[in-house]
């Protein structure tokens, strides 16, 4: 385990518990949490300056800092939602894009060096139009222009981003719940605890043989996913084969893994869970570039890699590669037809608040 992999398990640990660490980093907690609460305050007192979509805007976040899961939700629900007869888009930051003064808007295969990595698989594997930027509401801004017909907006990691109007919001979490309950940088949490309390639905992302954190008091819809492996594809040809089929071939041989993601252990866990015993794991930094390929040193003879660093592996021809394509399983399989619904009530009032005033 290299520095930088011992440092983070390290604040990790620290961030389960309110131990020694936790309490002496606390004052900062402290002021972080008051520029938290007057940042909130301003947006409150001053909606004028917050940026209101014409159709719903639905927020998919997360209070604990880095990786929960976010991603996955967002594409199963943009599918869900095509499925029931929407037409969403997308809006996202661009992490590690350089975007300058406007969004960057596109749709289907696009480059993640030009949107990020995140953004491109979305697009990839929605085909939903898509604006990227740090400022939500340019992306919002930017989508609502270039794609008119889009009757529902989804907010890739937009919770904190409270210059961005929502109608609903969605916090995705994993087995670490909310940690210690403590605030940055005592804690690992964005926003205090208290603000589960507040949001229409958390999704607790869990690996096998993991259990639910405790239930969090309030109104909030809440249930459980699991990723599953469904679809293999091999990144230089594009030939697919299903999860069972590939496993039945190519499981008996050397196997290894790769994942450049916010928790590479639970890409690695599942594969295991699902029937593969691997013969070399290698975890990188979440949103690695791939400027040099990590794979010439690895002697395995199949090598699965995550959907997400697909996006940024096709020029390293290697045709040892597979990429391996997982689907949430929810414990409520019914949650997304509850927030059709929703929907459903939410989208005309938004259209009669955009709507002129009539001149009778």
């Amino acid at each position: 385990m290299n520095i930088q992999a011992c440092f983070h398990a390290a604040i990790q640990r620290a961030w389960q518990r309110k131990g020694l660490v936790s309490t002496l980093l606390l004052p900062f907690s402290w002021i972080a949490k008051a520029i938290i609460i007057r940042k909130r305050q301003r947006y409150q007192h001053h909606p004028q300056i917050v940026q209101q979509s014409r159709v719903p805007v639905i927020v998919v976040g997360n209070l604990y800092v880095g990786g929960t899961g976010k991603t996955p939700v967002v594409i199963a629900l943009a599918q869900a939602l095509q499925q029931r007869g929407w037409k969403p888009g997308i809006v996202s930051r661009g992490y590690g894009v350089h975007l300058g003064a406007h969004a960057r808007t596109g749709q289907g295969d696009l480059k993640a060096n030009e949107f990020g990595d995140e953004p491109a698989l979305i697009a990839q594997q929605t085909q939903a139009p898509i604006a990227v930027h740090p400022r939500r509401a340019l992306a919002l801004t930017a989508l609502e222009h270039t794609y008119p017909d889009i009757d529902v907006i989804i907010a890739d990691d937009g919770l904190q981003h409270l210059a961005l109007g929502r109608d609903l919001e969605i916090v995705v979490q994993d087995v670490r719940g909310i940690g210690n309950g403590r605030v940055l940088p005592a804690g690992p949490l964005r926003e205090p605890a208290s603000r589960l309390t507040e949001v229409d639905v958390i999704i607790t992302n869990l690996s096998s043989g993991q259990e639910a954190p405790p239930v969090i008091v309030g109104p909030a819809l809440q249930i459980t996913m699991r990723l599953a492996p469904v679809q293999v594809t091999h990144l230089t040809s594009g030939r697919k084969m299903q999860w069972a089929d590939w496993l039945a071939q190519y499981g008996q041989i050397p196997v290894s893994a790769v994942a450049a993601i916010g928790q590479p252990e639970r890409f690695f866990s599942m594969l295991r869970h699902h029937g593969l015993a691997l013969d070399q794991t290698l975890a990188l930094p979440d949103h690695d570039a791939y400027v040099h390929s990590p794979f010439t040193a690895m002697s395995a003879n199949s090598i699965l890699i995550t959907a997400k660093d697909a996006v940024k592996c096709a020029n390293f021809a290697d045709d040892r590669l597979w990429v391996l394509h997982a689907e949430p399983e929810f414990s409520d399989i019914h949650w997304l037809d509850w927030l059709h619904q929703r929907l459903g009530v939410l989208a005309p009032k938004k259209a009669n608040m955009a709507a002129p005033p009539s001149r009778d």
